[in-house]
This record gives structure tokens, sequence and C-alpha cells, in this order.
């Protein structure tokens, strides 16, 4: 059963960058994807990463804003943010998918506990 746990996520300001880890406790053939979900509002698809291939795919919201990759001896994603907008606010989450590509979070599996991410204005 693999573990993923989120890092990285903290306030900052309209503009600024920052950048969320998952590590993954079991190497597999999988897809890893981040969602996220702000208060009131459904979990939503930011992107996702095949392992195997290092593949992308992002959601229009944060296409061209924000980019995945992975370490593979550290068994880790990363999600850099750029330009980001207060309507980034949320607390994103990773987790795995034997599918690709897939932006429904019913595919995921094995989630993370979470990280804040809060943009102020």
């Amino acid at each position: 059963q693999e573990h993923l746990v989120e890092s990285g996520g903290g306030l900052v300001q309209v503009g600024d960058s920052l950048r969320l880890s998952c590590a993954v406790s079991l190497f597999s053939h999988y897809t890893v994807g981040w969602f996220r979900q702000a208060p009131g509002k459904e979990r939503e698809f930011v992107g996702a990463i095949r392992w195997t291939s290092g593949r992308t795919h992002y959601a229009d919201s944060v296409q061209g804003r924000f980019t995945l990759s992975r370490d593979n001896a550290m068994n880790t994603v990363f999600l850099e943010m750029n330009s980001l907008k207060s309507e980034d606010t949320a607390v994103y989450y990773c987790a795995i998918s034997p599918l690709w590509i897939t932006t429904d979070h019913s595919q995921y599996h094995s989630w993370g506990q979470g990280t804040q991410v809060t943009v102020s204005s």
C-alpha cells in the first residue's frame, strides 16, 4: 500500500512562487495527481504526471503557471507554482492512480493529508 506525504505549503503573496512536494513510499507504475480543495468547494484537479514517462497534464486554470516534475531517486513529485493568484488558495493533495489520463478524483487513491497554500493579496 502506497503512502503519500505532501509538504511545502505556506502563506505567500499574489505573484509569488511556491514548490510543493509529494513523497511516495513505494515505487510502482502509476500516475501521481495533484488536486486542491478550497473551503466550500469541490476537490479540483490541478495536474498529473506519469511516473514512468514523465508525461504531464494540467488543468486549464494552472496551465503555463504550474509545472510538475519528479525525482526518481527521491521517489518524490514536485509541483512548482508560479505567478500565484488569490484563487489558488486551497488545501493541496496528491494521490495516485493506475490510469492515464484521469482528472476524476474518484480514480485516485492513497491520498496524502494535504498541505495548505494561502495566497494573500
